[in-house]
């Protein structure tokens, strides 16, 4: 399953009443760590684990501690030392090298830690900031604008430390063009988590049974493409429809869609192409422009073609905001 929060959320509010659960936070690290602070996973009383914080044995060190926090219906705190030959993750070699530092934190139906209302920001697709008071078996959410993708950090107040962790939905792309290239594009984007809209006026392309994980699947391209973005908080695009005119038409609209970014399928030459049969000018755009499509990273295969072009994406949603 996908290590988004949203998929965790979900799976936890449909199995919350049948055994306990645990949430698992990185609030802290120093040096290389695995996770950044703000990382969560969930445990239940099966002993099943739901997101990563580490790996290896590690993982299942913390899985082992979350029966405490059950047991107890305390946070259990932990620390895990890269660089001490005698601590645990140093011994297993499986570090990086530095400290992370760990709290878990017992979900029980007197206090489920308000995730249910971060369950339902999220379903929403509504972003806000999560608040865990250190140590403590307290948190909350609050519904909140979030621009862009930011590391979490440590507030100190009168009462304690608390860990605030910016929360965001996952990113939703709209891919023009439905062929046979899309389909990995599709199948990475959501393996990653991702939510995918396909757009293709096209009948024999963006078949159901050729993209069945698809969010949704759109059949025309006109102004309510634009409300679509808008309302489903679509970040970014892709055209790559193998028609100037298909293509033309999805950008003319799309100027016009409050996206961050677009990647153009082609040489830069054919996206000259395109703008000109829209009308509009590069400059005119008001979201960054990748023409050629992604990264270069050799790709030949329409599978690491589809890579190149997702890592581009993903580039653009979330390094020029990590810390």
């Amino acid at each position: 399953m996908s290590n988004q929060l949203s998929a965790l959320l979900a799976l936890w509010r449909q199995h919350r009443d049948e055994t306990e659960w645990v949430l698992g936070t990185v609030y802290r690290t120093e040096g290389s760590a695995y996770s950044k602070a703000g990382t969560m996973m969930l445990i239940n009383g099966k002993g099943q684990q739901f997101g990563l914080l580490s790996g290896g044995c590690i993982q299942a060190d913390i899985a082992r501690n979350a029966r405490k926090a059950i047991v107890t219906g305390q946070t259990v705190m932990l620390v895990y030392d890269g660089s001490d030959e005698d601590d645990l993750s140093f011994r297993l070699g499986i570090g990086c090298g530095g400290t992370v530092y760990i709290m878990l934190q017992p979900v029980t139906p007197a206090n489920d830690l308000d995730l249910s209302s971060l369950h339902t920001a999220l379903s929403l697709r509504q972003s806000g900031f999560y608040r865990q008071k250190i140590g403590d078996v307290i948190s909350r959410f609050e519904p909140d604008h979030v621009s862009g993708q930011s590391a979490s950090w440590i507030e100190n107040h009168e009462d304690g430390d608390w860990l605030v962790t910016p929360v965001l939905p996952e990113p939703h792309i709209l891919v023009v063009g439905g062929g046979v290239d899309a389909r990995p594009v599709v199948n990475i984007a959501l393996e990653m988590g991702w939510q995918v809209t396909l757009v293709d006026p096209r009948s024999a392309n963006a078949r159901r049974e050729h993209f069945p994980p698809a969010s949704n699947i759109l059949r025309t391209i006109d102004h309510s493409l634009a409300t679509y973005v808008q309302d489903k908080r679509i970040e970014a695009a892709i055209l790559m429809a193998h028609s100037v005119t298909i293509d033309a038409r999805a950008l003319a609209i799309l100027s016009h869609a409050p996206l961050r970014y677009l990647a153009a399928l082609g040489p830069r030459h054919r996206f000259a192409d395109i703008l000109q049969h829209a009308g509009i000018r590069t400059s005119d755009l008001p979201f960054t422009v990748a023409s050629p499509a992604g990264l270069p990273i050799g790709g030949r295969l329409p599978e690491s073609i589809a890579l190149s072009i997702l890592a581009g994406v993903h580039s653009a949603l979330f390094a020029s905001h990590s810390t």
